[in-house]
Formats: C-alpha cells, structure tokens, sequence
C-alpha cells in the first residue's frame, strides 16, 4: 500500500511537470535538456559498471545536454546550423581519445558512447522537431503535438495494464517482459486509436491542430505511438536483463530511474516524427 501511494504521487507530479512544461517553449526546453542529461548521465554510470567498459560519463552528458539545445535552437529558428559544429568537434574528440587511454576494449568505449547520444541524445532532441513548425508567416511553438505523444503513451500503458490484469492469457514477449500480454497491448492500442479520434475533435474545436492532420491521421498517430512506444519498454527491458538490473536507477521514487520512466518516449518520438514527416511528402 505504501508503495502504491508512492507511485501515485510520482506519477502526480510527473505527469504535471510533462504537461506544464508545453505551456512555454522555454519551460519545455529547461525540462527536457535536464532530463537528457540525468538519462545520459544514469546510462553511463550503467554501462561503466560493466567488466572492461569505461564510457567518459560527464563528457558525454554535457555532449547529449548540447545536441538538445543546439536543435531547440536550430528548430525554433534562434541559431544557424553552424550551432552543431561543438557537438560534432566533441564526438570527434571522444572518438580519438580512445587512441591515447589505453582502454582494454576502446570498442565497447567507443559503442557506449556513441549508444547515448543516439539511443538517449537524439530522440529527446527530436522533441523541438515535433515542437517547433514553420509556415509562411515564421515559426511556431506548437504544444499539442508533443503533448499527444505523451498523453498517447500514458494512455497506452494504463489500457495495457487495466485490460491486461482482467484478460490477459498471450504472452506478449515472454523471454524479456513477461508481465505484457497480447490482450493488455491491444486494448491499450485500442483505447489510443479512442483518445486519439477525441484530441482530433478537441483540436479543431480549439484550433489546436496546427497540421491540418484529419482524423484518421491523429488514429494513426496514435498507433504509431503505440507500437514503438512497446518496442522501446521491450529494447529497455532488454537493456536492463543484459546489465543484469532490476531497475535502472532510483531517482524517482516508486517508478526506477530515468529510463525506466522514458523508456517508451526514446522509440515513439523518432517514429512520431518519421510518420508526420512521411504524411507531409504524400
């Protein structure tokens, strides 16, 4: 019970913080290049716990923590591209350094490395691609796309839960997670498509719907956020058997770590961003 309520209150304040953080772009920006670099940060000290691994952990926190800034910059129109110039000076530097260290295994070094800004950098960046849309008159912080990802990822594991717990028979991936069931991740898919359709009729009530994007569009948004938001508690589930951990850390009370809690957010945000993408060329 009293690990219940721990949760919950996790969960209270976490949730606030995520949707308060749209209101202002700078809030967002603040929020987001903090958790980048505490999500780095835990990775790092993860990895390096490991037999001949020896990832330079504040190096690589304040490289991810920039990438996020340099494309909130770059999106919202503040910088010229020319801003990512440090970043890539700075996995250079981490590249070659491995020749001067003397490391047992630089290669591990070096697939660590680079694993952070691409499994953890990258797609919390991709957050300002989903933020920031431009037309003719300029660009705009746009809060109701990256919003929805989250709404549609909380949604999802509360309709995996919920329909899990009452029907769940079909083991989803039972060598890696073996809680989830077929029956929880199509009811939580389902109940997405639902709240979808419902924040497509919100948006163009409130003309919040700075893409034009139709029904059927945000429905399949949200599936899109479905699936890859699974895959990406299935790769962290996977993360976390190879280190072999429970929990990848304890920063927030009753929930782990940092990527425990954003898990689900480093596959479905890249995948978000590649579907609104492919929606605009056709």
């Amino acid at each position: 019970m009293k690990n219940f309520i721990v949760r919950t209150i996790t969960s209270v304040f976490f949730v606030a913080a995520i949707v308060s953080c749209f209101l202002r772009p700078e809030a967002m920006i603040f929020l987001f290049a903090l958790v980048t670099g505490m999500t780095i940060w835990e990775f790092a000290g993860l990895v390096n716990d490991r037999n001949r691994v020896s990832v330079n952990q504040m190096i690589s926190t304040v490289a991810g923590v920039y990438f996020f800034l340099a494309m909130a910059g770059f999106c919202s129109g503040i910088t010229p591209p020319s801003i990512f110039v440090p970043y890539l000076v700075t996995l250079i530097y981490l590249m070659v350094a491995e020749l001067y260290l003397k490391q047992e295994d630089p290669v591990h070094d070096w697939a660590y490395t680079m694993m952070s800004q691409l499994y953890i950098a990258l797609p919390f960046s991709l957050l300002n691609v989903l933020a920031f849309q431009s037309d003719s008159s300029g660009i705009h912080f746009v809060w109701s796309i990256p919003l929805s990802v989250f709404v549609f990822l909380w949604i999802n594991d509360a309709g995996a839960y919920i329909c899990g717990s009452l029907l769940g028979k079909h083991k989803l991936f039972p060598r890696i997670s073996p809680g989830k069931s077929w029956e929880g991740s199509i009811g939580g898919g389902i109940l997405v498509i639902i709240v979808a359709v419902l924040v497509w009729y919100l948006s163009e009530q409130y003309a919040q719907n700075p893409l034009g994007l139709t029904a059927i569009e945000w429905a399949g948004l949200g599936l899109v956020v479905v699936v890859f938001g699974t895959w990406g508690d299935l790769v962290e589930s996977l993360f976390k058997r190879t280190l072999g951990i429970k929990d990848s850390g304890h920063i927030l009370p009753g929930h782990g770590g940092m990527l425990d809690r954003f898990d689900s957010t480093l596959m479905a945000v890249p995948a978000a961003v590649v579907y609104l993408y492919t929606l605009q060329m056709l």
